[in-house]
């Protein structure tokens, strides 16, 4: 008889622009992994979207035991009733998630978690994460997201939504975000906000395209107003590092996110302001530095979740 062949878990990423499920092992390699785009509809045509991925994912498992789900999901979400409400996924607002996996997997358990909670929990056990007590993970792109893991544990909070950093306020008087309030982290130093701040100071990319990719290559090119984007976008995240650091003693900050694919011009951007900002010893000892799992990181974190200590469940499928 062949040797029995390792569990798997089934990692479900939920985003915006697209959905994407995974056979993980428990050492996170991705065994195999299925995409769609993001439906755009009411939930049962977003839910048929990931149904469909799943089921085609399932069917890829050959004799494996499964050991259940994960999920890593745009936020806000409750854990308490595994319902989400993706701010970019109108058609799913308390969409119940969990049930609606857990009845795939009849029987077995499902996990849930937040996108860049699932980021740096991967981060974590397989990146730039090792080693570290206390771990802030930041996503850095058209959003921004956070997630704490203290010693190896994910830090959910009440229900679910611990670590919303892109909603620390860094300018009462700055720009209107998204969820209402003035000078979130997120209107300053997400990526769409760095190309709407430079337009609105008189930047021309060159080609006519106006997105991250061509403010970097300016900044890259010594464009001043370019670079002046890496800038502010780099103090702000420096000041959400700062008050995390005083909040929770974090020693590590791991970045991921298309903002940090320009890490050679986003790293001295946040390093230079921390430097001023951290007066404590303490806070001045955190380790900034880049994600390194790429564009599989949510879904290695979604199946961490499984292993994952003190981690919240909706019993479903019993």
């Amino acid at each position: 008889m062949g040797q029995a062949l390792d569990p798997v878990a089934v990692a479900i990423d939920i985003g915006g622009t697209k959905l994407a499920a995974a056979l993980v092992e428990s050492d996170g390699s991705v065994l195999a992994r299925r995409t769609t785009p993001t439906p755009v509809g009411d939930g049962e045509t977003v839910w048929r979207g990931l149904a469909g991925v799943l089921d085609e994912l399932l069917g890829l498992v050959s004799g494996r035991a499964v050991l259940g789900a994960g999920i890593a999901s745009a936020a806000p979400m409750d854990l308490r009733d595994g319902t989400i409400s993706p701010v970019n996924i109108p058609g799913w607002r308390d969409f119940p998630i969990t049930a609606r996996v857990g009845d795939l997997l009849p029987g077995l358990p499902v996990r849930l978690g937040g996108d860049a909670l699932c980021m740096a929990l991967a981060e974590y056990h397989h990146g730039n994460g090792q080693g570290s007590e206390c771990l802030l993970g930041m996503v850095v792109s058209t959003g921004i997201g956070g997630g704490f893991v203290f010693g190896g544990r994910p830090h959910f909070g009440a229900t679910g939504n611990a670590g919303h950093v892109g909603h620390f306020v860094v300018d009462p008087a700055g720009p209107l975000c998204g969820c209402g309030a003035n000078g979130c982290s997120e209107a300053i130093a997400s990526g769409p906000s760095m190309v709407r701040w430079a337009l609105e100071q008189g930047w021309q990319p060159l080609g006519g395209t106006a997105d991250g990719v061509a403010l970097a290559a300016a900044a890259r090119a010594g464009d001043p107003t370019a670079e002046a984007a890496f800038g502010r976008s780099g103090a702000a995240v420096a000041q959400v590092i700062t008050v995390a650091s005083a909040l929770c003693e974090i020693d590590r900050v791991v970045i991921g996110g298309g903002v940090a694919q320009a890490w050679d011009l986003l790293e001295p951007a946040i390093t230079e302001p921390l430097a001023d900002y951290a007066g404590l010893e303490f806070i001045r000892r955190v380790d900034v530095c880049p994600a390194t799992l790429g564009v599989d990181s949510g879904l290695i974190g979604a199946a961490a979740l499984l292993a994952a200590e003190r981690v919240p469940s909706v019993p479903v499928g019993i």
